[in-house]
């Protein structure tokens, strides 16, 4: 059955559903049924003030124990076989999709999603038909196989096998029925995860329905500033201050690339380092990641690897993809865990470049900085009990607004609407500043509650005392995207002549540097 989330009072079922092959583009609230790390960290306190670097290295790398969990008379991932074998696989409860059917259906409707219900119901109902059929006949070859143990005359003995074997209308005797009818189940289990694959999460019931525009403002702070001169975007502020070089870049390695110069890898620098100590400070333990991953972690994850509008780079003729987020490899450190409930949350704050392809987008914000294929980033990650998970997503919200605000910038905070939501969030708040050269906001931060949709995926449980284990819930959020950060530092904090004031919490970041002067100023 589905795990039960609680937020603001409202109990929320939310599916568990399963694993599926590579080439399917997103799959659903994975459970891995078997267990090969123990995490035991009881001595890691609750609310850790600064960063438990010891224990950190205790929860990579502390030796595993495995455990075996069987799965339910529900679960479908208890066929075996190699027909149509997933790259990974796990347990869908279909019977909690069949009985909450209406509310499934809703959900689907509210966000827009492609996922057929009908025909996931529908291979449900055909496999549970294809798996009785296969326990009836296995009970029976159990049968014969317990008579032919015992003592019996050698002509009673053939006749026994007669009667038995050749049962069936088709004439296959038992041994080829049953062979045939789990070949069957396979393929049918299969097939059923590949459907159930676009289903999404459930959707917190105070999200706003409908499409982008529909996302209700929960937060606005500060007011568009005023200048008494003509605005300049980025752009022409970089080429100025020399501190980009996109036409070389766009040579080198194609369009939407760039190399930052002089002063901006200085501000790179110290908007990752401010950053990070900001959090750090929030119990947050810093992390850099891999940014090559395997392709079963970004579906777990709930991105799509493959596809004509992917956003993922993959590696031709490996199964490993570049990371578009830190949220991917980050959520794969504790995957097929058993974490102990002591050492929750666990709070992460990992370093890593993001490289995405971006493909389909066009417009005028994709202009220089604002949407490029490779960037620096600051990801914050939460794994959690289910109980707290609300109560997380406000806090990493607010952690935004605070960085934010910190540094001067106006924006609003808004709750996405359900078309909005990526296939994994339950509830998403993005963060939207005012940038002055495109005259417009722009998004500079998300922060997401997925509830246990990443986890069933990954296997990351947790176990109190002698209580059964719990799925955790996983929250993500943007510290700091570089290049968006970028461009609403240099935008709104631009001089009438040409120079750019640094704010105050990033000038010890780059060594005392108070103002980027136009390079004419320095000759």
């Amino acid at each position: 059955m589905g795990l039960h989330s609680y937020f603001g009072g409202a109990t929320i079922q939310t599916l568990k559903m399963a694993a599926v092959p590579a080439s399917a583009s997103y799959s659903r609230f994975v459970f891995s049924p078997i267990s090969r790390n123990l995490v035991a960290l009881d001595s890691f306190p609750r609310h850790s003030p600064s960063p438990p670097f010891p224990l950190l290295a205790r929860a990579l790398s502390m030796a595993a124990a495995v455990q075996t969990t069987p799965p339910s008379s529900e679960d479908i991932g208890t066929a075996t076989g190699s027909v149509g074998k997933p790259q990974w696989k796990a347990a869908i409860d279909f019977k909690w999709i069949r009985d909450n059917r209406e509310a499934v259906a809703e959900n689907i409707r509210k966000r827009k999603s492609k996922a057929s219900l009908e025909l996931v119901l529908e291979l449900y109902e055909k496999m549970l038909a294809v798996q009785k059929e296969v326990e009836r006949l296995r009970g029976e070859r159990n049968a014969v196989a317990n008579m032919m143990k015992g003592k019996l005359e050698p002509s009673e003995r053939q006749k026994f096998i007669e009667k038995v074997l050749n049962h069936s209308a088709s004439g296959k005797n038992l041994k080829e029925a049953l062979a045939s009818f789990e070949e069957d189940l396979v393929k049918l289990s299969d097939e059923l995860q590949q459907e159930a694959q676009s289903i999404p999460n459930m959707t917190h019931p105070d999200v706003p329905i409908g499409g982008e525009d529909s996302s209700a403002v929960r937060k606005k702070v500060g007011s568009p500033r005023e200048f008494s001169f003509s605005v300049k975007d980025h752009l022409q502020l970089g080429k100025e201050l020399d501190l980009f070089d996109f036409d070389a870049a766009a040579e080198v390695s194609g369009s939407k690339f760039y190399y930052l110069k002089n002063e901006a890898v200085l501000l790179e620098m110290a908007l990752v380092n401010w950053t990070l100590s900001q959090v750090m400070q929030k119990g947050f333990t810093p992390l850099i990641t891999p940014e090559i991953v395997r392709s079963s972690i970004v579906e777990k994850c709930g991105f799509q690897p493959r596809g004509d509008n992917t956003q993922v780079y993959s590696i031709e003729g490996s199964d490993q993809c570049l990371i578009g987020t830190a949220e991917i490899p980050v959520g794969g450190v504790h995957m097929d865990s058993i974490l102990a409930e002591t050492v929750l949350p666990l709070k992460y704050a990992a370093f890593s470049h993001c490289f995405r392809t971006e493909a389909g987008a066009a417009g005028l914000a994709t202009r220089g900085l604002y949407r490029v294929h490779q960037f620096s980033k600051v990801e914050m990650f939460v794994l959690c009990r289910p109980d707290e998970s609300d109560t997380y997503h406000e806090e990493l919200i607010t952690i935004e607004e605070d960085l934010f605000s910190s540094l001067g910038l106006h924006y609003k905070t808004l709750d996405m609407a359900s078309e909005d939501l990526g296939a994994p969030a339950y509830r998403k708040f993005d963060v939207e500043a005012w940038m002055p050269g495109l005259g417009r906001y722009g998004e500079i931060s998300s922060a997401s509650n997925c509830t246990d949709y990443q986890s069933r995926r990954l296997g990351i449980r947790y176990r109190g005392n002698l209580a059964p284990t719990k799925f955790v819930h996983t929250l993500n959020a943007t510290a700091c995207a570089v290049p968006r950060m970028m461009i609403c530092l240099l935008e709104n904090n631009q001089q009438e002549d040409g120079s750019v004031i640094i704010p105050e919490p990033l000038r010890p970041f780059m060594g005392g540097m108070e103002v980027l002067l136009a390079k004419h100023h320095t000759g």
